[in-house]
């Protein structure tokens, strides 16, 4: 008599567990629907983060801006300019006080004010040095400009003809400009401290002089050293 066959037992996981399966399916959906459900507070979860932070850096070290130099760079301190229409009233009353400064010119626009002192009356003839009438008169004046913030600037000019050749000096570019310093520096040893800006033009602004006759056009109004006075103030930093 044969023996029959044994019967092959089925392969996989055993049946209880796909029932464990759908239970922790069932539980899992169960969860994610009631934080679906649920609202999250914002100011509430910024409390627990802010907290969370304190517990974590108790002192936190707020950022600085470190100096990059050893060296203390100084304030410029600019003082405050004067109006040019009070200062004009003031510099023509001292103006017509002076033998020499009563032939300067004064000319007021809106953005500055010209002190026109004519070259002959103020320097040697020829040169750069100031006569000494001249450096009395500029004396008065650099007292005046002490007590102003304004910016002063020098202007040197002279007339087209060229120089005799027997001078210090080349040509009138260097003349004008050798003048401009020399009242420049008056100006700073009678009191006025700021900074001065200096230019020679020579007779590149000749052109621009009125039409009159040669004479006072070319002596009276071409050799002249202009003081220019800005609306503007200077700074505190001497020098010229």
């Amino acid at each position: 008599m044969m023996d029959e066959p044994k019967k092959e037992e089925p392969k996989g996981p055993p049946v209880w567990m796909l029932s464990l399966a759908d239970l922790i399916s069932l539980l899992l959906t169960f969860f994610v629907m009631l934080f679906a459900m649920s609202s999250v507070k914002v100011d509430r979860w910024d409390e627990v983060v802010d907290s969370l932070s304190q517990s974590i850096r108790p002192d936190p070290v707020e950022p600085t801006d470190e100096p990059t130099s050893q060296m203390n760079i100084p304030r410029v301190y600019r003082k405050p300019a004067m109006n040019l229409d009070y200062l004009s009233s003031v510099i023509e009353g001292a103006i017509r006080k002076d033998p020499i400064l009563q032939h300067a010119r004064l000319k007021h626009s809106a953005d500055k004010l010209v002190i026109s002192l004519p070259g002959d009356v103020m320097f040697v003839p020829g040169s750069e040095k100031l006569a000494q009438p001249a450096r009395q008169a500029l004396f008065l004046l650099g007292g005046v400009l002490a007590n102003i913030g304004n910016r002063v600037g020098v202007q040197g000019h002279t007339d087209p003809r060229p120089v005799s050749g027997e001078g210090r000096y080349p040509s009138n570019w260097e003349l004008s400009l050798a003048r401009a310093a020399e009242v420049a520096n008056e100006l700073k040893s009678s009191g006025y401290l700021d900074y001065i800006n200096i230019y020679g033009f020579a007779a590149s602004r000749y052109d621009d002089l009125p039409r009159t006759d040669d004479q006072t056009r070319r002596y009276e109004m071409a050799r002249r050293v202009d003081i220019v006075i800005e609306p503007h103030g200077g700074s505190g930093v001497g020098g010229s």
